[in-house]
């Protein structure tokens, strides 16, 4: 058997999908893990803790679930089980900084000398990496026991890790059910009172077995309020309402309500006791599906009610003589029994006194009841709360832990059901509040965030324990701000905060909250006049926001950026920022020392900032350069004019406005003297756009310069071996001189690390063995520095530079001057052929706008054309185009290159209905801006109604209403400012405070507009707003829109109306009604303004991440890459340790290594392991992502495969169900996704002997595949394939012959006859033979005699076996299992050392190869290699004897 071993592949084998983990995501911690292992969960500030359970059983459970380490929202920390082989290198995305390499290991105790070895192997082996100190021991958690003893409750043991706080142990109390009522107690070891804050290793006499006490303490006004507050989210725990709200970091899942229960506890079904039916929704043929089964079993969501009313009482605060008397606070109860009762709270507990909600009597009733607990007090009080609170406590500790914990970021859900409002005192007293939960533990109540967010990132970072305390405390404060900005955004959008410039016009003010400064996005005095004015100003935070995420990247130490958040909602863009120290108290021209507040007029420099500018421009690839200031003197810039440097009075360095960090893109600026390529101007470009900030993104730049160095290594080798080929006549060894002097003219000085690095990566992928021959040439003489012929090797160099156009003429150097093309901005121009030269620098951003237009954009089309992980919606859509580094504003291009490609048809679909809900957010904003408070609901439903149907559209407002507002127009006319300002600054912090047509909050909204704006949104109709989504898509993405109708939307581009609804909504921040919609009503409107339940904000920020996480997470990747499996999994299990070390248990990227955790358990034979760990995938995913997010159906379709292997058929389906519907919900029926999910459903109703429905899915899975993959694909082959089998069991072996004879062809054509798939197709073939035939002769015989006359034999149907559908599965869904011999080993072994031999090299194919014969050797033959099997496939190995 031939093996095509193939390291080259750069997919990701373990998962089809997996890429590299992209942090995303906030503060919180949980844990499960080892079900012996206490779950500490609660609430916000959770913690767990994994002990040595997973250490104690060594090697044997070296490939089980991994440990979810987690996070004590302390400032001390420490990792658990992390062992590093201490190597440090470069990071090569996004310029980070240092990071260390994860070529490292999991090492229990007992194996930890090995570990350190294959860490001295894989530093040897790369020999790149310089060594850092790291004391594996300080890394290492010793586990511990101990029993905690409670009153009232029995003993329990629990399992801890040395390392966590005593505050953890609390939290562990506070979620057992039997101890969850208690809130105000300490622990005791012997007669000593414990330290909160102490590690466990810290506390003396504490040992295995010992018991902590846990003792009653007195309550204080502060801890009575607690309890109240925790007894409230006891009660409500089962209670959505909060994440519908979304509140509190509160989120959905419904996995548990699919599976009704944990998939772990089930037990393996029998096929004939499944329920295989799907609902209507699921099957093929459903246009619209509904929208109810999105949010499944909502009715018993809630759980019992324990009482009608906990809430302060009236009564509050005690009176002077009550608090002598220790009376805290009081409470009101009314039970299920409609008792009502008033309930002191002492520092002895709660009581009942004899108060009325007339009569204050603050005595204690007879009998009073004292208890510690409200939980116990209410027992006593009410049957109903008694059995009641027990069901919830049981209901509570059945989910799992994933279910309870918080996310770090607010997830907010565009459908909602109808939610019951009850009386709520703490929701109250929250809404009114200023509170963000933590100001009531620090002195001084409000927090200083600038001051936070810097302290943080000035923590030590050399080893790492320091890095992730450093990371984790940096992750925790940004997701504090973050939260704490959004409800100041809405508080400021809403009138609730007080404006800083009350007497300015509304476009203009800006507010101070919180410590926040938050500003709209307006162009106030005209600040950005010259560069489209409000259209600049609103998309000036956004790029201001991705430059604070590059230079956050960077991470250079003493260069600082704000805090910054921005916000959408209701239609107003808001920018969040930290203050700098001292700001408010001083002009911004007093303030800044570096950079220009007049767009280059005045332009200052400063030696400190030019420093740690040019540290930061070394990866963010930004060119040094001068400009003339109004004196005509030439200044040093090492960043954009804009980019504003103002030392605060803390002494720190901060920058701000950096909106231009990356160079301009010339094809959306219509410039006098630049002139673009023919096929650019053929394209229609320069479109001129309606800003002119647009700038290329920083995957665009990355992807540029790697395509130029390709060219450089190539043209550069060219010319070498021409030098070689003429030396070859004068000497043996002259070959090598030229080369050599090359290299010593050139690489020490042009080629950076990270381009070594690229030169012997990059041709290695796809390049020609020609460019392996060029870098090796290069490599030689390198190593060889020989003296002569120097000028020629210069030139040579020379050559290639100007051939690739670097901006020096010796050396390859690409770097962006982002003001090249900045209008009245006087540039210092250098030497022609120097990188000074601004010719040369207009050149290369030029050149860099074709490559996107003329590479990139065809590039990513082709990379879709496999459909090995398309997008599915808009979003996705939006981050491949990112990924690529095509900026959204292309789209119009990459639809009109889609429309010609019949096999990218769902792409051109989901392309145009991603431009159609952009158009409409551009206009609804500028709609909602003209709209009152008052009417924000009718306003909405109307737009709705205008944007999605074409029935009445009449809005919700009385006739006399509108009469009477238009009469007060005429005596109210209010000047509405529409650009007079100046973007907003900090009073001179910043002024790229944006927007786009918003006016400021909704009192200054309703003061800011006229009233004859605040109506107009009446007048909007279907017809007038198509139209303006028409001119909209022209103006914005050159596209021309071929519909002014939903109705001709929906037939010329094949969208749905519920993705579109799901989409727009989504996207500007509205929750609908869940509820089933008749679109097609010509009677009365579709949306009624209470189907608009809410309006939510559109948050954008920058999203820490773990950067040693990360590193083991790619090396891991590659291993997987090798066919090295274990090693991967172990290197990504430590990945998942170090993220939830740093982010807690609850994180996107957490669950990408979950996802690749599970993937590798089921390749590695662990189905069940597998089973586990995916559970735990998909519910992370559903709860951070979102319940219909794409990479939640992805999880959906992979829990199910494990499912079956696991037995639970029936559950199976129920999962495959629920992906598909999900799937057609978000992008309709006509998608390669659907084909594979379709294929996985019949299989398995195959399976149950559930035929007909089986082929109606098969059916039109093939035909998907057909359309999108071609009639000679694979794919189709297989689809052919199983229909046959279906309909053989049917007993349809005409048909079934046909369908088998077209597997056999694209087998035969695509393999070739010798092949192991032809032959069982010819096989299947002549089996289907015979059975046809037998079946003619028994229908021959019936029609000629009537009956049957010979004793032909019967025909035997056999149901497949679980088995061999298994094997069918796992090859639909990319995961071939094969057996080899050990001898075809040693042959493919031999052939390619002879190969290598011959080309005199040694490479990673040779170590994989010896490392599978080695394993052979180790394992009992058994051993797994991956094999390239397509871009799609995993192909396990398995090696035999």
């Amino acid at each position: 058997m031939a093996l095509d071993i193939d390291t080259k592949n750069s997919s990701s084998a373990a998962t089809g999908d997996a890429n590299t983990v992209k942090a995303n995501n906030n503060s919180s911690a949980a844990s499960t893990g080892n079900k012996k292992t206490e779950n500490l969960v609660n609430g916000n500030n959770n913690s767990a803790a994994d002990g040595p359970a997973a250490k104690k059983k060594g090697k044997k459970n070296r490939n089980k679930s991994p440990p979810i380490a987690t996070d004590a929202e302390t400032t001390e920390a420490a990792t658990t089980t992390a062992v590093t082989n201490g190597h440090e290198g470069e990071a090569l995305v996004n310029g980070d900084a240092v990071a260390p390499d994860a070529n490292a290991n999991v090492a229990a105790n007992d194996e930890s000398e090995s570990a350190e070895q294959q860490a001295a192997e894989n530093a040897a082996s790369s020999g790149e990496l310089e060594s850092e100190d790291v004391d594996l021991d300080a890394l290492h958690d010793v586990g511990i026991t101990v029993n905690i003893s409670s009153p009232g409750a029995d003993i329990i043991s629990v399992q801890l890790s040395s390392m966590e706080l005593v505050q953890e142990i609390h939290q562990l109390l506070m979620d057992r059910e039997e101890t969850c009522h208690r809130t105000c107690f300490s622990l005791q070891l012997g007669n000593n009172t414990l330290d909160n804050f102490a590690e466990l290793k810290t506390v003396e006499n504490l040992e295995q077995g010992s018991t902590i006490k846990v003792v009653e303490d007195p309550y204080t006004m502060r801890e009575a309020r607690i309890h109240v507050r925790h007894v409230r989210d006891l009660l409500k725990n089962l209670d959505p309402t909060d994440a519908y709200n979304g509140i509190d970091c509160t989120s959905l899942t419904y996995l548990n309500t699919i599976t009704q229960g944990d998939l772990l506890d089930k037990k393996k079904t029998r096929p004939d006791s499944v329920d295989c039916t799907p609902p209507e929704y699921v099957t093929p043929g459903v246009k619209e599906p509904p929208l109810l089964p999105l949010h499944p079993n909502i009715k018993n969501a809630k759980g019992p009610q324990a009482l009608k009313v906990l809430t302060t009482s009236a009564w509050n605060p005690p009176p002077g003589p009550r608090k002598l008397h220790g009376d805290l606070m009081y409470l009101y109860v009314v039970t299920m029994e409609e008792k009502r009762f008033h309930i002191s709270a002492c520092s002895k507990g709660f009581f009942i006194n004899q108060s009325t909600d007339e009569n204050f009597n603050p005595k204690p009733d007879n009998p009073s009841h004292l208890s510690h607990s409200l939980i116990d007090l209410l027992s006593t009080i009410s049957p109903i709360f008694r059995r009641a609170f027990q069901t919830i406590q049981k209901r509570r500790t059945l989910r799992h832990a994933f279910e309870r914990v918080a996310t770090p970021y607010q997830v907010y859900q565009w459908a909602s059901p109808q939610l019951e409002h009850t009386v709520d005192a703490i929701r109250a007293e929250d809404a009114f509040s200023s509170k963000l939960g933590y100001e009531e533990h620090i002195p001084g109540q409000t927090r200083d965030w600038n001051e936070e967010l810097q302290t943080t990132r000035e923590l030590p970072r050399k080893t790492l324990p320091e890095r992730l305390m450093r990371e984790r405390a940096i992750f925790k404060v940004h997701g504090d701000f973050v939260t704490a900005a959004t409800r100041g955004a809405m508080a400021v959008i809403d009138g609730n905060v007080l404006a800083i410039n009350p007497g300015e016009d509304s476009k203009m003010q800006m507010f101070i909250w919180n410590n926040i400064f938050f500003s709209l996005g307006f162009d106030v005095r005209d600040h950005y006049k010259e560069l489209g004015g409000d259209h600049a100003a609103f998309v000036a935070p956004r790029y201001d926001l991705h430059g604070v995420r590059v230079y956050n990247a960077v991470d250079v130490e003493g260069l600082y950026t704000l805090g910054t958040v921005v916000i959408d909602y209701r239609g107003y863009r808001v920018t969040a920022q930290s203050i700098i120290p001292g700001i408010l108290e001083r002009e911004q021209e007093q303030s800044v020392v570096y950079g220009s507040i007049d767009f280059g007029k005045t332009v200052l420099s400063h030696p400190k900032y030019l420093e740690l500018l040019r540290q930061a421009g070394k990866h963010l690839k930004i060119l040094p350069h001068s400009v003339l200031n109004e004196r005509d003197e030439p200044v040093e810039l090492c960043s954009s004019v804009e980019c504003k440097g103002i030392i605060g009075n803390d002494g720190r360095h901060y920058i701000l406005d950096l909106l231009r960090t990356f160079p301009p893109d010339v094809n959306f600026l219509k410039l006098q003297d630049v002139k673009l390529s023919k096929e650019l101007t053929e394209m229609g470009f320069p479109i001129e756009h309606r800003h002119k900030l647009c700038c290329l993104r920083q995957e665009l730049l990355e992807a540029f310069i790697e395509d130029r160095y390709v060219s450089f290594i190539r043209i550069a080798a060219v010319h070498l071996q021409q030098l070689n080929a003429k030396k070859q006549d004068e000497a043996k060894e002259g070959t090598k001189e030229p080369a050599s002097e090359t290299e010593k003219e050139s690489p020490p000085k042009a080629i950076t690390e990270k381009e070594e690095e690229e030169s012997k990566d990059q041709p290695t992928v796809g390049e020609t063995k020609s460019a392996e021959a060029m870098v090796n040439a290069i490599r030689e003489a390198q190593s060889n520095m020989a003296t002569s012929n120097e000028v020629q090797a210069a030139e040579v160099v020379k050559r290639a530079c100007a051939a690739v156009g670097s901006l020096k003429e010796k050396e390859f150097d690409f770097r962006f001057n982002p003001d090249v093309f900045s209008p009245g901005i006087r540039h210092v121009d250098g030497e022609e052929g120097t990188s000074s030269s601004i010719v040369k620098q207009k050149r290369l951003v030029q050149d860099a706008a074709e490559f996107l237009v003329l590479k990139q954009i065809p590039t990513f089309i082709k990379e879709h054309l496999a459909h090995s992980s398309p997008p599915i919606d808009g979003q996705t859509l939006t981050e491949s185009l990112h990924n690529n580094g095509i900026n959204v504003r292309y789209l119009g291009k990459v639809i009109k290159m889609l429309s010609q490609m019949p096999r990218m048809e769902y792409l051109y679909r989901i392309a145009n209905l991603e431009l159609i809900v952009r158009a409409t957010k551009h206009i609804y904003y500028t709609y909602m801006q003209g709209t009152e408070p008052l009417h924000l609901s009718a306003a909405i439903s109307h737009f709705l109604n205008c944007l999605l149907t074409n029935g009445p559209v009449n809005p919700a407002i009385s006739k006399e209403e509108i009469h009477k507002k238009r009469t007060n127009t005429k005596y109210n006319k209010h000047k509405s400012s529409k650009s007079s300002g100046s973007g907003s600054k900090q009073s001179g912090q910043t002024s790229n405070q944006n927007g786009t047509s918003t006016s400021p909050s909704s009192s200054t909204a309703s003061g800011g507009t006229s009233s004859n704006v605040a109506i107009d949104w009446t007048l909007v109709t279907p017809r007038s707003l198509w139209q303006q989504i028409r001119k909209e898509a022209k103006a914005y993405w050159d596209w021309d829109l071929e519909c002014d109708a939903i109705d001709i939307a929906l037939t010329k581009y094949g969208i749905s109306r519920i993705s579109l609804l799901r989409g727009f909504c989504q996207k500007v921040g509205i929750q609908v009604l869940l509820r089933e919609y008749n679109f097609e009503s010509k009677h009365k409107p579709t949306f009624g303004d209470d189907d608009i339940v809410n309006v939510f904000p559109v948050v954008k920020h920058i999203s820490p991440r773990s950067t040693d996480a990360y590193n083991f997470y790619t090396t891991g990747q590659s291993k997987i890459q090798q066919g090295l499996f274990k090693e991967g999994y172990e290197l990504i299990s430590e990945a998942l340790n170090l993220l939830n070390n740093v982010f807690g248990a609850m994180h996107q990227e957490n669950g990408s290594c979950l996802r690749m955790l599970a993937r590798l358990s089921y390749l590695l034979g662990d189905a069940q392991d597998a089973l586990a760990i995916q559970q735990r995938a998909v519910i992370m995913s559903e709860r951070v992502n979102g319940i219909d997010h794409p990479s939640t159906i992805l999880e959906y379709t992979h829990l199910s495969l494990y499912s079956f292997a696991n037995g639970h058929v029936g559950m199976s389906l129920k999962l495959l169900y629920r992906a598909r519907y999900l799937l057609v919900l978000i992008c309709g029926e006509d998608h390669p996704e659907v084909a594979l999910i379709d294929s996985n459903i019949s299989l398995i109703l195959h399976a149950l002997g559930e035929y007909e429905l089986s082929l109606r899915f098969i059916e039109h899975a093939l035909k998907l595949n057909l359309k999108y993959f071609g009639a000679k694909a694979m794919h189709v082959a297989v689809s052919y394939h199983l229909m046959a089998r279906t309909q053989s069991c049917m007993g349809d072996f005409r048909s079934a012959l046909n369908n088998e004879k077209e597997t056999y062809t694209i087998y035969k054509s695509q393999l070739g006859e010798k092949h192991e798939k032809t032959r069982d197709s010819a096989e299947c073939l002549r089996l289907l033979t015979q059975q046809a035939v037998l079946l003619q002769r028994k229908m021959n015989d019936i029609y000629s005699n009537g009956k049957l006359t010979s004793d032909l034999p019967p025909i035997h149907i056999t149901p497949p076996s679980m088995g061999s559908v298994l094997d069918m599965l796992n090859t639909i869904n990319g995961i071939l299992f094969v057996q080899i011999s050990q001898n075809d080993i040693v042959k493919v072994r031999s052939e390619i050392e002879k190969h290598l031999k011959a080309n005199g090299e040694e490479s990673e194919v040779n170590d994989a190869i010896k490392s599978i014969v080695d394993a052979s050797g180790n394992n009992n033959g058994e051993t797994e290699a991956l094999i390239n099997g397509g871009e799609e496939s995993t192909v396990t190995v398995t090696a035999t004897s």
